[in-house]
């Protein structure tokens, strides 16, 4: 499987690798967040919004909506599940928008699709310029210096006649800027298996390069990686939101 198979090939096993994923619980959380950091405003945008289901809570909560992904097929699904958003296809790392926007999320560690350091410092100059005058920016990320590079646990799932079993696990060998996203998907139809693997290409840094990556542009706030209490970052576990107002 290519690098980007599971995002165009395979966009309609994404949502079933997702199901276990409460996307109301994260998008809820960070409605929250904004409600407390923001500027009052509802212009939302998601990064790297695969199918949209972030986007259709954000809706729902009275959001006007905007999704950006690299990948056509994930916003094909995107558009039929949110008819009220709009969809562009651009890689986040240059993202233009047409006119100034309140929020902007980057759920699911997407932030680490940028592939490189410089990459990444592009995607977040230009969502500062994006946002409005108080925006705010909130994204999930993994620091590479206490990444776990075991198998994952596999999810066995049902669909019609098919069988599923899906795999992912980060992966970083020590040193560097890059990491990658490993996932395995099987899939057994009346007896017959096929399988597809993804190495997907990410960019590795910790916290502390994390936010001096963010602090030029943004005031920065680290939360403990939990969407159902918000708590500053304990300075131990690996995984974290953050939190940017922009300057």
């Amino acid at each position: 499987m290519t690098a980007t198979a599971l995002y165009t090939d395979l966009s309609g096993y994404y949502d079933l690798m997702c199901a276990d994923i409460d996307y109301r619980e994260q998008s809820e959380q960070v409605r929250r967040l904004h409600q407390l950091f923001g500027n009052g405003g509802n212009e939302y945008l998601d990064l790297a919004c695969g199918t949209g289901p972030h986007i259709r809570h954000f809706i729902d909560f009275g959001y006007s909506a905007s999704g950006v992904d690299i990948n056509q097929p994930m916003l094909d699904i995107a558009r039929l599940r949110c008819p009220a958003a709009r969809f562009f296809q651009q890689d986040m790392s240059v993202l233009q928008v047409e006119s100034p926007l309140d929020l902007i999320s980057c759920f699911l560690y997407s932030i680490h699709y940028n592939q490189s350091i410089a990459q990444l410092k592009a995607c977040i100059k230009n969502v500062h310029a994006a946002l409005a005058p108080g925006g705010i920016f909130c994204f999930n990320s993994v620091s590479k210096n206490l990444i776990d590079n075991r198998p994952g646990i596999k999810r066995n799932l049902k669909q019609g006649d098919s069988e599923f079993c899906f795999q992912s696990n980060w992966y970083y060998p020590g040193d560097g800027e890059h990491q990658q996203l490993q996932l395995c998907i099987e899939k057994t139809t009346h007896g017959q298996t096929e399988t597809w693997r993804d190495q997907h290409p990410m960019v590795a840094l910790d916290f502390q390069q994390m936010q001096q990556l963010l602090e030029p542009y943004f005031d920065v706030h680290i939360f403990e990686h939990n969407y159902r209490t918000i708590l500053p970052w304990n300075q131990l576990s690996g995984n974290a939101i953050f939190l940017g107002i922009k300057k």
